[in-house]
């Protein structure tokens, strides 16, 4: 099945820490399970067609809206300055120089920006897609350590209309591959508005934030209290956990907005809104995106009954001012289900000159150089194909 084969709650099998790969079998046969690393899993050729396919239409969108396509190296220099860098892979070159795998795409194309490959001309539009690496992804649905990313960045522009623009984006490049979507916004930056009168900082700001995230009310409370917070500011902070839902959540979120701040962040993000023409988002004023190169406006894809985000992405103003979003691929794979049923091959071919007919008209073409026409009628029609090629011409067949 196609969702089975996609379960992040099943990862690959761990090599036995007794027994060599060798001895380790598989119930059904005596020949050895594949050993790959945990957290690692094979593609196999329906399910790699499949995710090529989605990958194309996504970078096909991206490329109408004039975002160029750009690469980074699998293998960086180690950051230790890296948000991520604590689940990174770290390896070591043979000069003694750390390296990392790829853990994520902004930072990279950050890099590249900066190094300025791609001159001033902002804004910047750019995309991407392939494969990064993460050691361990305990809060993710699953564990897949090795996925796919394909994602945008706008670089050089921080109105609200560039904001907009990026809303705007992923849902067309969402759109591109079927999937049903809602987009949930938020802003890291009203959350630090309204803790900030305060006066806490480090660990224990940290450690509020995380509990508004979670939206633990209880836990909220009792935190409150111990931090010595006043109980007017406690009455307000007390509100985010349930500072969720569609537009109106921007108006009850104005309640609790006693700082200039705060406000103005408000009233960006229904600026935001408002330039998209659209009113069918949700809002979520209580999360604070983890990934600490966020700076304000952030924002995910959530799809009916899966827990995860399928998109995420975010406003990252430091420096040269930008902002984009990553789509997991796997993730958008397993949303929509089973594949469409494409055949791997349309024509059975019995030479080289036929095949290459075939090929030429576009057909997928397979040679079966041990079998007579009859024969290899038979077999195209048991594997539901409707031609052969033989004698340098395409045969259509009646089923």
């Amino acid at each position: 099945m196609w969702r089975s084969s996609l379960n992040y709650g099943s990862p690959a099998p761990r090599p036995h820490p007794t027994r060599s790969p060798a001895t380790i079998r598989s119930s059904s046969s005596e020949e050895p399970l594949p050993i790959i690393p945990y957290g690692t899993r094979y593609v196999l050729p329906p399910e790699w067609e499949w995710r090529e396919h989605l990958k194309h239409q996504i970078q096909n969108t991206l490329s109408q809206w004039g975002y160029a396509a750009v690469q980074t190296p699998a293998l960086e220099l180690f950051d230790p300055l890296h948000p991520q860098s604590d689940l990174a892979f770290h390896l070591t070159d043979r000069d003694g120089t750390l390296l990392s795998l790829r853990s994520e795409y902004t930072a990279p194309v950050s890099r590249m920006l900066r190094s300025n490959l791609l001159g001033h001309n902002y804004p910047l539009r750019i995309s991407y897609a392939g494969n990064v690496w993460l050691r361990g992804l305990e809060s993710e649905l699953g564990r897949l350590r090795e996925f796919t990313q394909v994602g945008a960045e706008l670089v050089g522009a921080s109105s609200a209309h560039f904001d907009a623009e990026l809303l705007e984006l992923a849902r067309d490049a969402l759109g591109a591959v079927g999937v049903r979507f809602r987009l949930e916004i938020a802003d890291r930056s009203f959350l630090a508005a309204l803790l900030a009168p305060s006066g806490l900082d480090g660990a224990a700001l940290e450690h509020l934030s995380d509990i508004i995230e979670r939206k633990a009310t209880p836990e909220l409370r009792e935190a409150l209290k111990k931090y010595g917070v006043g109980q007017n500011l406690r009455a307000d902070l007390l509100e985010l956990p349930d500072l969720y839902g569609g537009m109106d959540t921007l108006e009850r979120a104005r309640k609790v907005a006693r700082t200039p701040e705060a406000r103005e962040t408000l009233d960006r993000l229904e600026q935001t809104v408002r330039l998209t023409g659209r009113d069918d988002f949700l809002f979520d004023l209580g999360m604070a995106r983890r990934i600490s190169y966020y700076t304000g406006f952030t924002f995910r894809a959530y799809t009916p009954d899966f827990g995860q985000p399928l998109l995420g992405g975010g406003r990252y103003d430091a420096g040269i001012p930008g902002a984009g979003f990553a789509i997991g691929l796997e993730r958008v794979m397993s949303a929509l289900g089973a594949p469409p049923t494409l055949p791997n091959v349309q024509v059975l071919a019995l030479d080289f000159d036929s095949a290459r007919v075939a090929r030429g008209q576009g057909y997928r073409t397979e040679l079966v150089h041990d079998l007579h026409l009859g024969q290899a009628k038979v077999q195209a029609l048991a594997r539901g194909l409707k031609f052969v090629a033989h004698g340098g011409l395409l045969e259509e067949l009646n089923s």
